[in-house]
């Protein structure tokens, strides 16, 4: 399957250039460029639901085909936690985020953790197309780095050797769990 354009159903940047630069084969048009400024609602059980719902909501407004993807750190110790609750689990924004987990795994040891990722390609007609990804690594006990986005630079990557906030944006991408949903994706397409 050939697609020329895509919107993509988020309000993110940073995903939003990362998605830019792994699905380089069409053109990714940003919500936002679309005209759309509202919130929809992430009221899935799980991080593939949720993608379902927002690409499902752009793609039927405005009448293209529409990828989205919902991710989330998931940790051990934290039984998934803080999973598809990442963006919002301190309530306060990223650095809030963050400072919040790190209280969390206070005393800790087991600090083994993923992101994970579901995409989800949502049709005009009403068909979907999912793909899913994870990458595996452990929480560091303090910020390192300053690239990336949300948790990267409190996440060791396991492929990388290295913080995701000392990756380059190339290297980061790929072996993201979003490089790696994108990718089952095509797979699929």
């Amino acid at each position: 399957m050939k697609l020329t354009k895509i919107a993509v159903a988020t309000g993110n940047k940073g995903k939003l250039r990362e998605i830019r630069e792994i699905f380089t084969e069409a053109e990714i048009i940003s919500m936002q460029e679309l005209g759309f400024d509202g919130e929809i609602a992430e009221t899935g059980k799980n991080f593939r639901a949720n993608a379902m719902i927002k690409a499902k909501a752009i793609a039927e407004k405005y009448d293209m085909p529409t990828l989205a993807d919902d991710s989330g750190l998931c940790v051990e110790a934290l039984h998934g936690a803080p999973g598809i609750y990442s963006a919002r689990f301190s309530g306060e924004g990223e650095a809030a985020n963050r400072k919040l987990l790190l209280k969390r795994l206070e005393n800790v040891t087991d600090r083994r953790a993923y992101f994970e990722s579901a995409v989800c390609l949502y049709m005009p007609d009403g068909h979907t197309y999912f793909g899913e990804g994870r990458t595996y690594g452990r929480i560091l006990y303090e910020e390192i780095g300053g690239n990336g986005f949300g948790y990267d630079c409190l996440f060791y990557s396991d492929d990388l050797k290295k913080s995701f906030g000392l990756a380059t944006e190339e290297e980061k991408n790929s072996v993201s769990h979003r490089f790696r949903a994108l990718e089952d994706l095509k797979g699929r397409l």
